[in-house]
């Protein structure tokens, strides 16, 4: 079988994206998160239950970019 190397090149350029698009997405939601509780503390308990709901849909995206690359390439 050989080596098919701008297929394996295309997958690993693919899972870079599909991991680093929602990581980056994360981060700065996170980083927002910090400064509104640095605003106001008062908010906590809603800031956190918006930080959980992002975090959820982050990792669900990436899981679902990652199951669409397995359907295109899987022979």
């Amino acid at each position: 079988m050989g080596w098919d190397i701008p297929r394996n090149l295309s997958l690993i350029i693919i899972f870079g994206l599909c991991i680093l698009g929602p990581s980056i997405v994360f981060a700065f939601g996170s980083a927002a998160s910090i400064n509104a509780l640095g605003r106001n503390p008062s908010a906590a308990p809603k800031i956190f239950k918006a930080m959980i709901i992002n975090l959820i849909f982050v990792q669900s995206l990436s899981i679902i970019a990652m199951l669409v690359v397995f359907q295109l390439f899987v022979p």
